[in-house]
């Protein structure tokens, strides 16, 4: 199916890597549903950089099934077809701050659920509510936004980058098991992004760092790691699933 024809749901849309995201789905004619949790000012600012008549936003917390199961409702009511295309961006309740990040002994097991859930769990909510739509249509896309910190945890940021292992875990088993009804799960994980809301506590000298010891000698965009997660639900990726795409100027080489 090409991206113009899908239905595309990018959860945590509203700012960040996923509002970058939906506007580039939005570019290539799709049908783009923008999720929110409390920034409904930002999330009406991508709806209408995109067109009225090509997105609708809706707020929803993807923790909780019953709300992401009503999204899933709204966004077929509403462009006449069901979602053929999730994007599990959604960030919850974190900052990328090396400074002030927790360590070993002030980290807790609240601390590791809070992540969990916001990757994982409502990654789940999302799938389950999508499956028997794409089931019916024998086609479904589902890409995880992953990180390449998992890889090489440059920065201990403990919870968030265990988190995003447990999503390439969960990723991978679900392309498994959904790959013989033509629903491909993949993962795109990005670096240290300049420069979003959850990388805004980062200082410059950092950033610095990273584009002097990265390969193509700059640090990695949104638009950058947009335009992967467009290339995993284009046709041209028909014949792939359960692959993690490092997009970080080759920072990270796996």
């Amino acid at each position: 199916m090409n991206i113009k024809d899908q239905v595309v749901l990018v959860t945590g849309s509203s700012r960040g890597l996923g509002a970058s995201i939906a506007k580039a789905f939005g570019r290539e004619g799709a049908s783009v549903v923008v999720n929110y949790v409390k920034n409904a000012d930002k999330a009406l600012e991508v709806l209408e950089s995109i067109g009225d008549d090509h997105a609708l936003a809706v707020q929803a917390d993807v923790r909780d099934e019953y709300q992401v199961d009503e999204m899933f409702k709204k966004a077929k009511e509403h462009f006449g077809k069901p979602v053929t295309t999730v994007v599990n961006n959604a960030l919850i309740h974190f900052t990328f701050d090396a400074v002030n990040k927790k360590n070993t002994d002030t980290l807790t097991w609240e601390d590791y659920q809070v992540q969990l859930e916001g990757s994982v769990k409502s990654a789940l909510h999302t799938v389950q509510a999508a499956k028997h739509d794409m089931v019916d249509l024998g086609f479904g896309r589902i890409i995880n936004i992953g990180t390449n910190l998992f890889q090489n945890p440059v920065v201990a940021y403990h919870e968030y980058n265990t988190s995003k292992a447990a999503l390439l875990g969960f990723t991978r088993n679900m392309a498994r098991e959904l790959g013989s009804e033509n629903i491909t799960v993949n993962m795109v994980s990005g670096g240290l992004l300049e420069k979003t809301d959850a990388s805004a506590a980062t200082p410059d000298e950092v950033f610095q760092v990273i584009k002097e010891n990265t390969p193509l000698q700059k640090v990695t965009t949104p638009e950058d790691v947009a335009d992967a997660v467009l290339f995993f639900s284009s046709p041209w990726s028909r014949a792939v699933t359960g692959q993690n795409l490092v997009v970080d100027g080759g920072l990270v080489m796996d």
